[in-house]
């Protein structure tokens, strides 16, 4: 699919240092704001032979961080394998997980793995309140989220100077822009703290893309046009030095590559020659300066205060 007609300014990409790979669709849970669509029944999942090139493909471009998403990317039968390759060459690996997961039969073990081989947590807790997480994500998800948080914090996750990094993810239940991330963090620290004793390190707070699965819930209560609206006509330009497909190559479960993981849902294929996984197996194959293709949807990451993987921009 070619990129989108749209009003959204024309940018192009950096240095790449960070690898975000979706390495498949398969998830515990089936969560109504998820653009992937993720949930039990997807079958797609990235083959072995492109999970063993990965490493290689970090090691020769000098990649810093490999961010592994999915579904619950924890269910694919090479997580763990790919985890200790990559922590081999002294790379970060970040796990985005839904916390549930560990907390599913069969991944007792998750936990320790992830504490033992240092991997930084980003993890989704779209409120301290049982009934809108469950409203959000699914009767029964808050508690085990809750207790979940509990056992990464008894191996040091979220804890000061443990090295043991936990982030947790907010987006809006209704078609909004996030709050604050400074002032919603805080809130969080003293809740999840006076309720459940539970520390983490930083609170990043997105907006909500509206395409796939929250697409057709705007669609459904007559909010689409008017989110549409509300992403474009905040529109911060000092955040489009800041935008993640800057220094970001998203990687779906086939290894095309996509100048975002919302591009890759869409099915918009970057610009350029280099396409797949494979074409960046030849050493420092350099992106700078590639055109990133963009749409409509792009709003979404540069209204307001910005909204990335990591959170706010500005």
């Amino acid at each position: 699919m070619e990129a989108l007609k749209t009003k959204f300014p024309h940018i192009k990409r950096s240095d790449l240092d960070t690898l975000q790979i979706n390495i498949g669709y398969k998830c515990n849970q089936a969560c109504s704001h998820c653009h992937v669509n993720a949930g039990p029944n997807r079958k797609e999942m990235m083959s072995n032979e492109i999970i063993k090139i990965i490493p290689n493909v970090i090691k020769n471009n000098n990649i810093k961080l490999l961010d592994i998403t999915g579904g619950a990317p924890e269910l694919h039968p090479k997580f763990k394998q790919l985890v200790t390759e990559v922590r081999k060459l002294n790379v970060e690996v970040m796990d985005r997980c839904n916390l549930t997961i560990l907390k599913e039969p069969g991944h007792e073990n998750l936990t320790h793995f992830l504490a033992f081989n240092k991997v930084q947590i980003t993890a989704s807790l779209p409120c301290y309140l049982k009934d809108n997480v469950d409203k959000q994500r699914g009767i029964g998800v808050f508690e085990k989220s809750i207790s979940a948080l509990q056992e990464l914090n008894t191996y040091g996750y979220g804890i000061k100077d443990s090295g043991l990094i936990l982030n947790l993810v907010y987006n809006p239940s209704n078609p909004q822009l996030p709050p604050s991330q400074k002032e919603l963090e805080d809130k969080y620290r003293f809740e999840l703290k006076a309720r459940y004793n539970i520390s983490f390190s930083n609170l990043f707070v997105l907006a909500n893309m509206p395409i796939n699965r929250y697409e057709s819930y705007l669609h459904q209560i007559g909010k689409l046009k008017e989110y549409n609206e509300l992403l474009e006509n905040n529109h911060n330009t000092k955040n489009l030095d800041s935008v993640m497909c800057k220094t970001t190559l998203s990687v779906d479960w086939r290894g095309y590559l996509y100048d975002c993981d919302f591009n890759q849902q869409l099915g918009i294929r970057k610009n350029g020659k280099i396409n797949h996984l494979n074409d960046l197996l030849t050493p420092f194959t350099s992106l700078r300066n590639n055109p990133i293709s963009i749409g409509n949807h792009c709003f979404g990451c540069t209204a307001g205060a910005g909204s990335s993987c990591g959170g706010e921009l500005s």
